[in-house]
């Protein structure tokens, strides 16, 4: 309220009743309302005042006037928070809107799905038996899917949802039918099996169970037949055959086989692969028959897992080693290297099994080893260690054959160190003494080999100093060295008879006498050959030769090479003459000819110098004809020049000609110049 609306008679010290104070305000917010209920156009402080003194006088307001103002009345008498229009805008939107999506919900309220768990199924409904069953099978189990096959199918057969029912159940039994594709794929076959054999009889998918059971039954041992078989091929280490197997898993219809075991198998191939290489190398490394290197194959061996195929035959190689290893050292030993067969023996590993035969294969040898000593000492060292040897072991019987053996060779001992006693004397008759003593020893023991050896050498010393006189007196007669002393000395020489121990040395001896001999009759007649040759008498030479050359004496061989030499200067004389006559038709092939009979002087003849200048001026003579036909007919000129020898001295004039010539023939192009492009002309400068 401003200050302009209060009347003259308005005392600012007078009080006011609120509630007229309140109307009054209301008024002078509204204005004067006429009968109509239009509102008056000018208002004036005592108009106000007089409406409001008859209101306070009690003075009741006529019915028009009432009605007209009974809005703006109601609505001042609302209170103030509820004259925002905004609230009431808000409150008209939210409520209508707020009941609508009640309404709604209320309407699309879905009735609550059954507990199928805790269902009572006797008194279940059909509609809820297939709800279930759905819920179930869209568990995708196997277990679930039965249960859900079993809920559906009471259904009576006259039922309206039996078509929709027999739908699901053959869908739910192929789905089980793929879960166990599913557990055959991932290599569960039997719980394959069983998943399928889970469908009911009754059902129209049970015709296919027994056919896909058949048909795993079939991949899968076609799987396990190939799988045997590639393992197979690893034992016999045939590993390209094992892989080429292995390929055929890929071919299975079955993931488990081409993926899982093919990669199994692969990698068992490459494991076995890598151990069949160590035990090729152990074998090489056995065959050797080095002791050292058969250890390093019996480690190698030994480190092969059992996992591996190989593993078998790794193990059964270790005890074929280690009879490698006796086997050697038995070698060694039946050389009388005892020492070195012991070691050997001694480090065969323990692995090998052979322990037995080893401490047997020792007491054997150190007791061969006393033996060897060849002395009484030593025999009887020999059998006392033999007869350590229990009756219970493999070399018993042998052990017992030594002892025999060497008790004879005690006594063949004894008579070869009596024997040895006297032939230390040197005499004849010494000598003729121990034979005899040897040749007490029979031929079945042991050391009769030794004795007739023995006896052998004593003999050979009795037959030298019988017969070394016969030698002497021979060389002393053959040193004058003419005819009538050789044959004397060869005479002499002769008294030793075959088989004796000198006969080798008086055959030489004759021989060599007997060459001079012939030397000396048949040098006369060489050299009178060599002097017809001499004075150019090439063919009397030869025949003169000829005579000695086949009689097979001494100087037959040195003959026939004189004829030979002389022969070969007839036939370079020939050769000369013919090539020269040749060359006198002056032709190009005569030339030719000619240069070829010439070339077949040997270089060793004294005509070989005459011969090489020969064929350089026919040569030359070659190349000028060349030339001249070169003038008209370059061709023929060419042909010509291509006669010219090699090695001539006018070879490479003549390839040069030739170059020319051919050069001219065919000219090569001439590079075409290229033209420079002209500078293009700036205009408007």
């Amino acid at each position: 309220m401003t200050e302009r609306d209060i009347t003259d008679s308005w005392s600012r010290g007078r009080s006011r009743d609120p509630d007229e104070t309140k109307r009054l305000s209301e008024t002078e917010q509204f204005g004067e309302t006429n009968l109509f209920g239009i509102p008056a156009t000018g208002s004036n402080s005592k108009s106000v005042k007089r409406q409001t003194d008859n209101n306070s006088e009690g003075f009741p307001l006529n019915n028009q006037s009432q009605k007209t103002v009974s809005p703006n009345y109601i609505f001042s008498k609302l209170p103030r928070w509820m004259q925002n229009w905004v609230l009431w805008l808000v409150l008209l939107t939210l409520i209508p809107g707020g009941v609508g999506f009640l309404a709604m919900a209320m309407l699309f309220k879905l009735p609550a799905a059954p507990n199928c768990p805790k269902i009572f199924w006797p008194l279940a409904s059909e509609s809820v038996r297939l709800h279930c069953a759905q819920l179930a099978a869209s568990k995708q189990t196997v277990t679930d899917l039965l249960q859900a096959i079993g809920l559906v199918k009471q259904l009576p057969k006259n039922h309206p949802l039996r078509g929709e029912a027999d739908r699901f159940i053959e869908r739910w039994s192929q789905d089980i039918l793929q879960l166990a594709d599913q557990s055959f794929q991932a290599g569960n076959l039997d719980e394959a099996i069983a998943t399928a054999r889970k469908i009911p009889d009754d059902l129209a998918a049970y015709k296919l169970v027994e056919e896909k059971i058949t048909k795993w039954q079939s991949i899968w041992s076609k799987g396990e037949e190939i799988y045997q078989e590639a393992e197979a091929e690893l034992r016999e280490r045939h590993w390209q055959s094992a892989f080429m197997l292995s390929a055929k898993l890929l071919r299975l219809d079955n993931k488990y086989w081409a993926s899982t075991k093919y990669d199994q198998l692969n990698q068992l191939i490459a494991t076995a692969r890598e151990d069949g290489e160590k035990l090729a190398k152990a074998e090489s490394l056995a065959n050797s028959g080095v002791a050292d290197k058969i250890l390093e194959a019996i480690k190698i061996v030994e480190a092969i897992g059992q996992s591996s195929y190989v593993y078998q035959k790794a193990q059964e190689s270790i005890p074929t080693f280690g009879h490698k290893m006796l086997d050697l050292a038995q070698s060694n030993l039946d050389k009388r290297d005892a020492d070195t067969a012991l070691d050997i023996a001694r480090q065969i590993p323990e692995n090998t099994g052979l322990q037995t035969e080893v401490e047997d294969f020792i007491s054997l040898a150190e007791a061969q080893r006393s033996a060897w000593l060849g002395n009484i000492s030593g025999l009887e060292t020999a059998i006392s260690q033999a007869q350590q040897i229990a009756p219970n072991r493999s070399v018993y019987n042998k052990a017992q054959q030594l002892i025999a053996r060497w008790q004879l060779e005690i006594e063949d001992v004894a008579r070869l160190e009596k024997a040895r006693t006297l032939a230390s004397q040197g005499t004849v008759n010494d000598l003729t003494a121990a034979i005899a003593q040897a040749q007490l020893i029979p031929n079945s023991n042991p050391r009769a080999t030794e004795a007739r050896q023995e006896a052998g050498r004593w003999q050979a010393q009795v037959e030298t100093i019988q017969d070394r006189p016969f030698l002497e007196r021979a060389d002393q007669i053959a040193l004058l060295e003419d005819v009538n002393s050789l044959q004397a000395a060869i005479s002499e020489a002769s008294q030793i008879r075959t088989g004796r121990a000198l006969y080798p040395e008086a055959r030489r001896k004759i021989r060599n006498w007997t060459a001079k001999i012939q030397r000396i009759q048949d040098q006369p007649y060489l050299d009178q050959a060599r002097d017809l040759a001499q004075n150019g008498n090439l063919p009397a030479a030869i025949s003169a030769a000829e005579q000695i050359a086949s009689s097979g004496r001494a100087l037959s061989g040195e003959a026939q090479e004189a004829i030979d030499d002389w022969r070969g200067q007839i036939r370079a004389k020939e050769s000369w003459q013919k090539a020269r006559d040749t060359a006198l038709a002056g032709t190009p092939q005569a030339l030719v000819d000619a240069i070829q009979l010439a070339q077949q002087v040997p270089r060793r003849n004294i005509l070989r110098m005459d011969a090489n200048i020969a064929i350089d001026q026919w040569s030359q003579q070659l190349l000028d004809i060349a030339r001249s036909q070169g003038q008209s007919d370059i061709y023929k000129g060419i042909e010509t020049a291509k006669l010219v020898p090699r090695g001539s001295s006018a070879y490479s004039a003549a390839q040069e000609q030739i170059r020319t010539w051919r050069q001219f023939l065919n000219p090569e192009p001439q590079p075409v110049p290229q033209q420079s492009q002209p500078l293009p002309t700036i205009t408007g400068l």
